[in-house]
């Protein structure tokens, strides 16, 4: 398959976003996440701030630790999603099929566009150009015959650069001696399952690929035909209507021993879910529930259902499978939908009918919201548009759990 390929990704987007509309912020590391006196990790943080250490994903706390000077902000979600857009309908005037990976990173079919590498390395240093001068941020763009070698050739100049990997022989040529960490898919216990076995290099999965598959299956088959260059994967676009399954979880800033607190809490959370789900037409084929206790350790249940499409039902299978978790301390919970499907996949019975019901699925919501509200004080029913709005649902809760925690006396 002949294709030329482009991946753009933007250069610490979230920092970048804040350090554009802020210049103060400009030059300082900033690290854009949790806060120091909060739970949670890292989301991005600038290039100063990464000089002391600190990374994506990282522990707020370790973070603090590396750099106590550095400047700490909650991210504005939906800043960067109305800044997305605009980044995307730069890259997607160039491209024939857009494959966007989040809201900061796209591959870009031109194939057809572009005709050869000197019409592609046009079209990178175009998007660079009106991505700085429209939107004032820098990206990084790989130009390839391939995803994975176009997001390695990105990555190669960063931050703000531009690369090309023209053929199979030339992604081989940069790569084979380097850490096997750096073909696709590869994370950190991949890496360490093959050092386990000396295998640390590109060259070395080169020179023991029975190995490799042996110890890996099928991502092992993946990763001993990349090594030799070999990646025939389209650029397919993604739709959101296209996800195997939806969640909402929260990750409290002290752990929760109230159970009844954590029912209350996966009623808004089943909320959020059905108004996602809702928006693109889908309907779940079943309901999971997601508790991380405060050691760290996980669990998840799961219940099928048919056609779920309200938050009364999702709530109330959750609800369910709430009774059925140890009951300790918990850090954070969730709520999902699976198997989702813009069909109604089950057969309609007597049950299903308005007259055979008390009350629709809206007035046994609104009986719920209106308990909630009695029990925090607040206006669940009149407010629920701005609470799923940007960070409004986290500080909703928290304010729920500091409630709670005060009419038991803790």
């Amino acid at each position: 398959m002949n294709q030329i390929i482009i991946h753009v990704d933007m250069d610490a987007f979230y920092a970048a976003v804040e350090m554009r509309d802020n210049p103060a912020l400009r030059g300082k590391p900033l690290i854009i996440g949790a806060l120091p006196n909060q739970r949670g990790v890292v989301a991005t943080c600038n290039y100063a701030a990464r000089e002391y250490g600190v990374h994506s994903a990282m522990n707020i706390k370790e973070a603090y630790r590396l750099c106590p000077t550095g400047i700490y902000l909650r991210p504005d979600m939906n800043k960067y999603k109305a800044v997305s857009a605009e980044l995307h309908a730069i890259w997607g005037a160039y491209a024939e099929k857009l494959e966007s990976v989040a809201y900061d990173e796209a591959y870009l079919d031109v194939t057809q566009r572009a005709g050869d590498f000197a019409g592609a390395r046009d079209i990178a240093r175009d998007i660079k150009r009106r991505t700085r001068d429209e939107l004032g941020l820098s990206c990084s763009v790989g130009v390839a015959y391939s995803k994975s070698a176009a997001k390695t050739a990105s990555e190669e100049k960063k931050p703000g650069g531009y690369f090309e990997i023209p053929s199979p022989e030339e992604f081989v040529n940069l790569v084979i001696d380097r850490d096997v960490r750096v073909l696709y898919t590869v994370g950190q216990k991949t890496a360490e399952k093959l050092y386990k076995s000396g295998i640390h290099t590109v060259r070395d999965i080169r020179e023991n690929r029975e190995l490799v598959i042996e110890l890996l299956g099928k991502q092992g088959v993946w990763l001993s035909a990349l090594a030799f260059g070999k990646d025939d994967r389209a650029v397919t676009p993604r739709e959101p209507e296209n996800a195997k399954s939806i969640s909402r979880e929260v990750t409290f800033q002290r752990d929760v021993n109230d159970f009844d607190l954590l029912k209350d809490i996966l009623a808004l959370l089943s909320i959020s879910v059905k108004r996602r789900a809702e928006r693109y037409g889908l309907y779940g084929g079943g309901v999971t529930l997601k508790i991380t206790y405060a050691d760290m350790k996980s669990m998840t249940r799961s219940r099928a259902k048919e056609a779920v499409c309200d938050a009364v039902t999702i709530y109330a299978t959750a609800a369910e499978l709430l009774d059925t978790a140890e009951r300790r301390p918990v850090r954070l919970i969730g709520v999902g939908v699976y198997n989702l499907t813009k069909e109604i996949r089950r057969q309609m019975t007597i049950f299903d009918y308005p007259l055979s019901r008390s009350k629709n699925k809206d007035d046994e919501l609104n009986d719920i919201l209106a308990t909630l509200g009695k029990k925090y004080h607040l206006d669940f029913a009149g407010h629920l548009d701005e609470i799923f709005q940007g960070g409004v649902l986290h500080k909703t809760i928290e304010y729920m759990r500091v409630h709670a925690e005060g009419m038991n006396g803790q």
